[in-house]
């Protein structure tokens, strides 16, 4: 079985689209990481509300939500998933 290998700003450059409604999110802002285990254990995109004085808000995606990572776009199943507001 051949593993696919991307980098980290290959990831980054891929639009995130919730496969339950073809919205497209937007693109990987960040990754956490858990450096004991080598395991990323989420992706944050960052979500523009419409007003002026709004801050950015975040989605943190868990990584089991992310179904496919293809050649263009990554398919998440955006079910259930919180919004993080940045301080």
């Amino acid at each position: 079985m051949e593993l696919d290998m991307h980098s980290i700003n290959n990831i980054r450059s891929m639009e995130v689209i919730d496969i339950n409604t073809g919205i497209k999110l937007g693109y990987i802002r960040d990754i956490k990481i858990d450096c004991e285990n080598y395991k990323i254990l989420s992706v944050l995109v960052p979500i523009q509300k419409n007003s002026w004085f709004s801050k950015m808000d975040t989605i943190e995606i868990p990584w089991e939500k992310i179904l496919k990572v293809g050649v263009d776009v990554i398919l998440v199943d955006n079910d259930k998933i919180e919004q993080e507001e940045e301080s």
